[in-house]
């Protein structure tokens, strides 16, 4: 078998497994590449937000007339839920839940939930950090429009919530394929 970096040994096992597909080493590296792009992105801004536009001083900035950068210290979980249980409870749980996932994408063989399990990975590392060293986590990212406004948020939440959908999408065409195929 031939990957993207020149010929790979096979074992008796893996050449004879009809499951396996050439491409499944690939995909499992973009996941991997997700999380890392994810953390390094979600980290960045984060920074440039703390110490390059210094929104913790001014609270908030009009960046379009439907976007703000908005100071929050998030001391919960997505969205607010679950305040106030503890900001090591939160980094168990996520470690916990990163250590799953990346067992789930070490044994991966589609696509779309290796890059929604890197996206997930990447959000909920990047969280961590946060919480490790701010004790809370940092949002800022506003949408609103006349008096509707969303909750404020991060890059790590948004990576989290694509991921989620992502491998939601992939269960529907799994069973779409199971159903019709």
């Amino acid at each position: 078998m031939m990957s993207p970096t020149g010929p790979e040994p096979q074992s008796e096992a893996k050449a004879s497994s009809p499951v396996t597909s050439q491409s499944t080493p690939r995909w499992r590296r973009v996941g991997v590449v997700v999380a890392l792009l994810v953390l390094l992105v979600d980290q960045i801004s984060k920074a440039w937000i703390l110490q390059g536009l210094d929104l913790p001083a001014k609270r908030s900035v009009v960046i379009f007339p439907w976007l703000n950068f908005t100071m929050v210290w998030n001391h919960a979980v997505t969205f607010g839920m679950f305040g106030g249980h503890g900001r090591w409870v939160f980094i168990i749980i996520s470690a916990l839940a990163v250590l799953g996932l990346l067992c789930v994408l070490a044994r991966s063989r589609r696509r779309l939930v290796s890059v929604a399990c890197g996206g997930i990975i990447g959000g909920a590392i990047g969280n961590v950090i946060d919480r490790l060293r701010y004790g809370a986590v940092v949002d800022f990212l506003h949408f609103h429009i006349g008096q509707w406004s969303w909750y404020v948020f991060n890059i790590a939440d948004s990576a989290i919530v694509c991921g989620v959908g992502l491998w939601l999408l992939d269960s529907f065409l799994v069973e779409r394929r199971s159903h019709h195929g």
